[in-house]
């Protein structure tokens, strides 16, 4: 299952090398949320794993993104003790056009500009 969250970005850091055949990257935005008279922030951190490693490097701190991304869940154990954590997998970033709506351009809705004219006489009769 995919998901998205705009932001800004505030951090990226260095790829990490855990192995021949796997490498990481992760970077952190922030995404204020307002409810009511409240504002909270929150600071989300993602990862790109192998080859997507790069998506990060043409943005800038301060810019303004969205992100896909998937939720990965895994289980470790070590020495009997089983532990669990969840990965956010990024694999699209966009810049965000415009204000900070999480909208990633200005195309219109679907149906919000290709409503056909009624120019017939009646037409806005309804049967019921």
């Amino acid at each position: 299952m995919a998901f998205e969250l705009s932001g800004k970005l505030v951090e990226k850091f260095e790829i990490i090398q855990h192995s021949d055949k796997f490498r990481k990257r992760e970077f952190v935005i922030e995404i204020v949320e307002t409810a009511g008279s409240s504002e909270f922030t929150n600071h989300v951190k993602f990862q790109l794993t192998q080859d997507r490693c790069d998506l990060i490097d043409s943005y800038t701190t301060g810019e303004m993104i969205k992100v896909s991304f998937n939720i990965r869940g895994n289980r470790w154990e070590r020495d009997g003790k089983v532990n669990y954590f969840t990965n956010l997998d990024a694999w699209r970033i966009e810049k965000v056009h415009g204000e900070d709506n999480g909208i990633a351009d200005d195309t219109p809705f679907p149906g919000e500009t290709d409503m056909p004219e009624t120019d017939v006489e009646g037409a806005d009769d309804l049967p019921f």
